[in-house]
């Protein structure tokens, strides 16, 4: 017995030995990798390489010397040149986001090193941005490194989209229906809101189990924007994030566009055309869109001159959207090359992000809301002749009570619902449209 027990006591002894060996020979194996890894991490503990001095302090100060004092050696076109926007837009955008998240704001480390001012964060993500430069362009001036500058990318996007969705991605309310309704009754065409259609955004990182899905006609993975612009590039409706095999109609299918309308939310419209009252407003679309109320579309191959006079008419106004993306793409490169982003929500941010800031360029370069109307109500006057469209607060629900003002509200859920897609009402909108057109302008040069 006291024999055995040796035995396995001495076995026990050698198997504890080899584990330990085994593991100080595993433990030496990773500290080996670690140390002749060059994707190690940089900082300030023993074994790892110092950070990269960039002196980003005196560049700081260059910078603030360049545009963001009171004496800048770039003037005010130059800076809206190079960052798209005004020094007020800039300003807003700096002081807004510093208050909404504490990384803009600048700090020091605990060894007591200042760290980049707001102004360099922002003109980093404003440079990839309006130029589509890559992270590691941006170190030259802004003296930020690599992940530095997809950080404050990542985090300015999110900034944007939650500080200013609410008032630069909404539907058009009163006064602005009232002010798009009366250009598009001088343009000749009546209750129009504004002109719809989709782009496509080419995505080159898509990943591969996706590349399918995303893949459509041009044989690149690409994701689909759908945008209403009215005659200013102001873009009301967005919706982003389709796959690229999509066409409009499916991107029309999933997008929100008619939500609030179909729940009885929206504002009512009524306007009259060819002696006819139509209680629905509409946008100006290519021939792929259904036969809506909501939508009209050109004539193709017209043969009689009033048709031939319209035709030519509603694709030149309808261009108005695929203007409004043909600014999108100059102004900020970055949506025009193709996207080097791995994952959908960042690209989706960036895009709104481009969006909300487009809007907020528009705003701040538009003429006062007073003068415009001043204009068109001294025009109106001049023309001795009421507007044909009419708009106001609709009702709230489906329990709204159908006996509105003048009678011709929907009763129900289902009632807008098919009254958006009467293709009846659709036929009936585009003849009467087109008398009106030809009534109005036939004898004019369009």
């Amino acid at each position: 017995m006291k024999r055995l027990l040796a035995k396995y006591r001495k076995s026990r002894d050698e198997d504890l030995e080899e584990l330990c060996t085994s593991n100080a020979l595993v433990v030496a194996a990773v500290a080996e990798a670690e140390a002749s890894s060059g994707s190690r991490r940089r900082g300030s503990q023993p074994g790892r390489a110092p950070n990269e001095e960039r002196f980003r302090e005196s560049r700081g100060k260059n910078m603030m010397e360049d545009y963001f004092v009171e004496h800048p050696v770039f003037s005010e076109e130059v800076f809206r040149t190079r960052y798209r926007m005004s020094h007020n837009v800039f300003n807003r955008i700096s002081s807004d986001l510093c208050r909404y998240d504490p990384y803009f704001v600048q700090k020091s480390d605990a060894a007591g090193k200042v760290g980049l001012l707001p102004q360099q964060k922002l003109t980093c993500s404003l440079r990839m941005l309006a130029y589509g430069a890559g992270a590691d362009q941006c170190a030259e001036y802004c003296r930020m490194a690599k992940t530095t500058s997809i950080a404050a990318l990542k985090r300015f996007t999110r900034g944007i989209v939650f500080l200013y969705s609410a008032e630069y991605l909404l539907a058009p309310n009163l006064a602005d229906l009232r002010r798009l309704l009366a250009k598009a009754e001088r343009r000749g065409f009546p209750g129009m809101i504004g002109s719809i259609d989709c782009m496509h955004w080419q995505w080159k990182n898509c990943p591969t189990g996706w590349a399918g899905e995303y893949s459509g006609r041009k044989r690149v993975p690409t994701i689909i924007l759908e945008a209403v612009a009215s005659y200013d590039t102001w873009i009301w409706h967005a919706f982003f994030g389709m796959p690229g095999s999509c066409n409009d109609l499916n991107v029309l299918a999933k997008s929100p566009l008619f939500d609030e309308l179909t729940a009885g939310r929206a504002p009512q419209i009524q306007f009259q055309v060819n002696n006819r009252i139509h209680n629905l407003g509409y946008y100006l679309a290519d021939g792929i869109y259904p036969q809506w109320a909501t939508f009209v579309k050109s004539i193709p191959r017209p043969t009689r001159p009033k048709d031939l006079k319209f035709s030519q008419a509603q694709e030149g106004y309808r261009k108005d959207v695929e203007r409004c993306f043909g600014i999108l793409q100059t102004r900020f490169s970055i949506v025009r090359g193709a996207a080097r982003g791995w994952d959908r929500e960042d690209l989706r941010y960036i895009m709104l992000t481009c969006i909300i800031l487009h809007n907020m360029i528009i705003k701040d370069e538009r003429p006062n809301d007073s003068d415009e109307d001043m204009e068109s109500d001294e025009e109106e006057d001049n023309n001795m002749r009421p507007r044909l469209a009419q708009v106001w607060e609709g009702p709230t629900g489906d329990d709204f009570d159908p006996v509105g003002r003048d009678g011709h509200y929907f009763n129900g859920f289902m009632d807008r619902y098919d009254a958006i897609r009467s293709a009846n009402s659709h036929s009936n909108l585009q003849e009467d449209l087109i008398e009106h057109f030809w009534n109005v302008q036939g004898n004019m040069e369009i």
